[in-house]
């Protein structure tokens, strides 16, 4: 069998990384350029460093995998100790788990094993594996024929799972990009009596007037449902032409519609944020890179992070889970002729006065945002939401739709959203909850134990503590959901997401994670 040539310059070296505790990242980092030099591979060409969980957060994996610029990613002992390696150890199989940690991280991923294990001070292991690119199919838009494209790495701490082409792309299996992109918060409160931390929907909605606007449009459901009225409404709220505006059932839908009908050869998602987008790619079956922000750098957006290659680049602002404001001058660098930059801005209006928003703007090349209706006003079970866009792309979107896509109660409780009345009965939401996630983030911050995501600005905050999973599990027992994180990619089993409640529920919500805490019992050695 031969074995593909890479691409000159393709990022495409997966390093996998053993080490001791205390292991300094200047004899880690050293250790992986030496085995690089030796192997005549090129430092620039690494695009992440591979270990098992339990060294996840070793500083000098994480220090060496900084300098070179990529995200560390961890792998469970179980499934690294199914990978075949030339060099078993029985001691690192009874330490972790693994018989050789260097060189299963490197694999489980890859499709080449380049270097074998190298040892340095006998303190940290290195082993080196090579990604072949995968040839993923791409579908015609509007009747135009498109070549297959080869996805590649791109630059910056720019990851890409390796995927086999499917042999039914509409089917692809999206579990094999990592976590499970289809968690999301209300699986963590179904069928529960539990107070919900865990999703994002303001509580005590919808208000009255809203029930009783929608409840009004039932009369007419004989009648198929006609979008003009609201549309025109969403516009002037906007104050954009109504050619700029596409109702759809929920922003959920709108990323469907945008994996289906965007043409898009390198589409890059930035992590951790609401997880769908990348799944209605995948769906679809794109190849999708990572841009994964780091929680050292409080997981703000650095525009090179994101390859030039990338053609469709999709961002939260404010992001889902990291309640992440990104400032509008720095997504504006993310436009550019031929790219399709997707703004995800469905907790924008939970935003006083909706700083460093998009919606309105008109000059910004490929410029798509998405708005939602289901978190402010509690219509998660109405699916509403809406996009808005170039013209020309609104008509694309629009034709991958099928016919009557929103239902009239849905447009009816849209056009009752846009009213001078409901804007500012949002406005005032907004302010409530900023007092609100301010006396939370106090009380949080009594807690040794948690270090919050700092300038929180949604109705969430992110938060890291050890043993999270078990916190979370003593938590449902005392009555609270909170959302896990490991779900997001870029986060891991440490993170819970938590939504902001009234000052009575999160005062109980408090007492119930000390209990939580102290109930833990000490780990011991070993």
């Amino acid at each position: 069998m031969t074995t593909p040539t890479p691409e000159p310059g393709v990022r495409n070296l997966v390093v996998g990384v053993g080490a001791r505790r205390g292991v300094p990242a200047d004899e880690v980092y050293g250790l992986i350029e030496a085995v690089l030099r030796g192997a005549g591979l090129r430092v620039a060409d690494v695009v992440e460093v591979a270990t098992v969980d339990a060294k996840a957060d070793e500083p000098g994996i994480v220090g060496a995998a900084a300098r070179l610029g990529v995200a560390v990613r961890s792998h469970p002992a179980a499934a690294l100790a199914g990978v075949r390696v030339p060099n078993p150890s029985d001691t690192a199989a009874g330490s972790v788990g693994t018989p050789s940690v260097a060189e299963a991280a490197a694999l489980i991923e890859a499709d080449e094993l380049v270097v074998e294990k190298s040892a340095g001070k006998g303190r940290a292991t290195c082993a080196v594996a090579r990604r072949f690119p995968a040839v993923l199919p791409s579908f015609p838009v509007s009747g135009e024929k498109t070549s297959t494209p080869l996805v590649t790495e791109g630059p910056g701490p720019f990851t890409m799972a390796a995927m086999n082409p499917p042999t039914h792309p509409p089917t692809r299996d999206i579990e094999s990009a990592g976590p499970d992109l289809r968690h999301h918060g209300d699986a963590e409160v179904r069928g529960e009596n539990l107070t919900d931390l865990a999703v994002n929907v303001r509580a005590h909605t919808p208000p009255e007037w809203l029930r009783q606007r929608i409840a009004a449009s039932l009369v007419s459901l004989a009648a198929y449902p006609d979008g003009t009225a609201a549309r025109e409404a969403v516009a002037e709220r906007h104050g954009l032409p109504v050619e700029r505006v596409l109702l759809t059932a929920g922003a959920a839908e709108a990323f469907v519609l945008i994996a289906r009908a965007l043409p898009a050869r390198c589409p890059v998602v930035v992590h951790p944020q609401f997880t769908e987008p990348e799944a209605a790619l995948r769906a679809a079956g794109h190849g999708v890179g990572r841009v994964l922000l780091r929680a050292e750098d409080g997981f703000r957006l650095d525009p090179a992070a994101v390859p030039e290659e990338a053609d469709l680049v999709v961002v939260g602002n404010p992001t889902n889970p990291t309640s992440v404001l990104h400032p509008a001058a720095l997504l504006e660098r993310l436009a550019r002729p031929g790219r399709t930059l997707v703004v995800d801005e469905a907790f924008m209006d939970v935003v006083p006065g909706e700083r460093e928003a998009l919606c309105g703007r008109t000059d910004i090349p490929g410029l798509v945002v998405l708005r939602s209706l289901t978190k402010t006003w509690g219509l998660a079970g109405l699916r509403i939401g809406y996009v808005l866009a170039e013209p020309e792309t609104v008509a694309l979107l629009a034709e991958a739709q099928p016919l009557w896509p929103v239902s009239s109660p849905a447009l009816a409780a849209a056009q009752a959203c846009m009213e001078p009345r409901a804007l500012v009965e949002a406005a005032e939401a907004a302010d409530r909850i900023t007092v609100d996630r301010a006396h939370l983030l106090a009380g949080l911050a009594e807690f040794s134990e948690v270090r919050v995501v700092e300038e929180a600005r949604g109705p969430f905050v992110l938060v890291r503590l050890e043993r999270a999973a078990e916190i979370r599990e003593r938590l449902r027992l005392l009555g609270f959901a909170a959302r896990r994180g490991d779900t997001f990619p870029g986060l891991g089993p440490q993170w819970l997401r938590l939504a902001v409640r009234d000052r009575t529920t999160t005062n109980r919500f408090l007492q119930a994670l000390d209990q939580a805490v102290q109930a833990l019992p000490a780990r011991t050695g070993g």
